[in-house]
């Protein structure tokens, strides 16, 4: 076989092995506040977010065609797969840490610092102002809209709901949860499987299976939204504590606030702007929106805290440990 298409395999088969991390590193961000408000049972949470994900990976490529043209020139041949292939496993690595230690950070800005640390390691062009458009600017903009909406939702059905009886009321958002719930595990499947459309694509361009102007294969955008789906169906009962508990206790009513909030923002990120927001900073931020409208001690600071630091360092630690497998790889490969 070719080295260069025994590569372009490799590299696919790695980036689906990444999507299936995704999902499961990610299963929380859709279900977490549902499963804690008891609105649905975790195996039918899991069921229909595994569902709501593989359709919303089919309900665009704007996201995929940032992540495969927007943030890194690589070069054609052998050389240019390596370096993809490193970013995949750089990112793969720090999923499985922060799942391990049960942090919810982004793999979304895991594989971008995956994708920057091999290109930076292997001296090839970054394309910094994409990195900034299209990953820092919506990294800082999406959890501050996803806070303020979320608390703005609360506030308004705190309000419309004033004089209501708290039973009735909670029973009924138990069964809106299930629709925002949906929603929200769409958003995930729209964002982060079009990530892993995106790097397959790369692969594509480089190993020269594909021109920059085509469009996404079929075959990529089924093979990205079952890895997910199958991802997401496993679960991640680690982080799923930490979003639907260790922040704040929530009920059903804050449950479908910070869901509708942070689909809202996923919605908007990827159809308007084709930007690869992270789900988690997305839900977590408007998690900690709807507790603070309740209090602001309600809402646990110091596992935000933790959380936080964990967004910090993904892209550096990420776009680290893709450089060292850059070197290896190389080494092994070329």
């Amino acid at each position: 076989m070719d080295l260069t298409l025994a590569l372009v395999i490799g590299v696919v088969v790695i980036a689906l092995a990444f999507d299936y991390t995704n999902g499961f590193h990610d299963a929380a961000n859709a279900i977490a506040t549902s499963v804690s408000t008891r609105a649905l049972t975790p195996r039918a949470a899991l069921f229909m977010a595994a569902a709501m994900n593989f359709i919303g990976a089919h309900l665009g490529t704007q996201v995929a065609s940032t992540v495969g043209k927007d943030i890194i020139d690589a070069p054609n041949g052998s050389h240019g797969l390596v370096i993809v292939a490193s970013a995949l496993i750089g990112a793969i690595a720090w999923n499985l840490i922060t799942w391990y230690f049960g942090l919810p950070s982004s793999s979304s800005h895991a594989l971008i610092g995956g994708l920057v640390g091999s290109a930076l390691a292997s001296a090839s062009v970054v394309h910094w102002d994409g990195v900034v458009e299209k990953v820092v600017i919506p990294m800082v903009l999406s959890p501050l809209i996803g806070f303020t909406l979320a608390a703005a939702i609360m506030i308004a059905i705190y309000w419309i709901f004033r004089n209501s009886q708290p039973g009735k009321t909670n029973r009924g958002f138990r069964y809106a949860q299930t629709v925002s719930a949906a929603a929200m595990a769409l958003g995930h499947g729209l964002q982060d499987a079009q990530k892993t459309m995106g790097v397959i694509f790369l692969a594509l361009l480089v190993g020269g299976f594909a021109q920059p102007g085509d469009p996404i294969p079929q075959w990529v955008i089924l093979a990205a939204a079952g890895a997910i789906s199958l991802g997401t169906y496993a679960g991640g009962w680690r982080i799923m504590r930490t979003l639907g508990r260790r922040i704040i206790a929530l009920d059903p009513p804050q449950g479908f606030a910070a869901e509708t909030a942070a689909a809202t923002v996923l919605y908007a990120a990827a159809i308007q702007f084709g930007a690869p927001i992270s789900t988690t900073h997305t839900i977590t931020s408007a998690i900690m929106g709807v507790g603070s409208t309740k209090r602001l001690s309600a809402v646990r600071w110091g596992v935000a805290g933790n959380i936080v630091t964990a967004w910090i360092l993904t892209i550096p630690a990420a776009a680290f440990v893709a450089s060292v497998f850059y070197f290896v790889l190389h080494w092994l490969v070329e």
